[in-house]
């Protein structure tokens, strides 16, 4: 019995070292799954990305905006420099952000980007243009000291919430668009640059035909004529037309009675002249005297006797 005893328990000493590694293997395997399972918070991006669907956050807080193309020489030799000042933005309070014009056509329009790489400051929604030197210093610098508050701000006309500003956005976008479905069918259905104007020239030429038509209908639907809107326009119509026929005659009968009495006068007046002229004894109607009719009726007659 002592010995089967001795024996269990010799079993159970050796056999406890190999359980104990056991245990602990599992609760380092524990461990790690607990681990892996637990999410990782990640550090935010420091240098922020707006768009042409969220640029409106812009509007609150203070900004400082870069707008750039990765064709861009200087934009490229800005990058890492605007990284870093990127990461202390957050220390700072400011936000730091970056403008890809070449996939937001619509905010190279409301800003008017004319030059690359360009930089805005924005406080609460009031914009102004940086023209400093684009190193880390002077930008922590310009936003530490508030050196921005000496430069003249952007007049709201020309702000990127203004009406023109949104007009200018919508006619970058469309160029983009334009721009693309010509190297889209040129590129991909192979069809000649020519063709394209040719295209782009005919659908511009009926647009404009369908937009002026649909302005005269809209002019005419808000604004209708007052003429055609009276109930009796077309008698009345009538009436004016009858009323200047009408008038038209009176006139003519005036005229003709006018040449009328113009003709009575003339007649009058040559009788005038003709009873003028037998008072006066004018050769043509003054009376002969007697002596004469009759020498001239003897001399008719001795001319017929020598003749005979």
């Amino acid at each position: 019995m002592a010995c089967v005893l001795a024996g269990r328990t010799n079993s159970k000493m050796f056999s406890s070292p190999g359980r104990t590694e056991r245990r602990s293997w599992i609760f380092v395997f524990f461990l790690v799954m607990c681990g892996t399972s637990i999410p990782v918070l990640a550090k935010p991006e420091s240098l922020r990305e707006v768009t042409d669907g969220d640029w409106e956050k812009i509007l609150t807080g203070e900004w400082m905006i870069e707008f750039y193309a990765p064709w861009c020489p200087a934009c490229q030799q800005l990058q890492p420099v605007w990284k870093e000042f990127a990461d202390w933005g957050e220390d700072m309070g400011i936000n730091v952000a970056k403008v890809d014009v070449t996939e937001q056509p619509g905010l190279s329009g409301r800003f008017i980007i004319t030059s690359l790489p360009t930089i805005y400051h924005c406080k609460d929604g009031v914009f102004r243009k940086y023209h400093g030197a684009r190193t880390k210093e002077d930008f922590l610098s310009f936003v530490d000291e508030q050196k921005w508050k000496s430069i003249e701000p952007i007049s709201s006309w020309f702000g990127p919430s203004s009406f023109l500003m949104n007009s200018m956005s919508a006619l970058f976008k469309l160029s983009m668009f334009i721009r693309r479905c010509h190297n889209y069918m040129t590129e991909q259905l192979s069809i000649p640059v020519w063709g394209s104007y040719v295209i782009f020239g005919l659908v511009t030429l009926f647009a404009g035909l369908a937009l002026g038509l649909l302005l005269v209908f809209i002019a005419d639907f808000i604004f209708p004529s007052r003429r055609f809107s009276s109930p009796d326009y077309y008698q009345k119509k009538q009436a004016l037309e009858q009323a200047r026929f009408i008038q038209r005659q009176d006139e003519d009968q005036e005229a003709d009675a006018e040449e009328d009495d113009d003709d009575e006068e003339e007649d009058h007046d040559g009788d005038k002249d003709e009873v003028w002229r037998k008072r006066r004894g004018s050769p043509e109607g003054r009376p002969e005297p007697e002596d004469a009719l009759r020498k001239r009726v003897v001399g008719s007659r001795e001319e017929e006797d020598t003749r005979a």
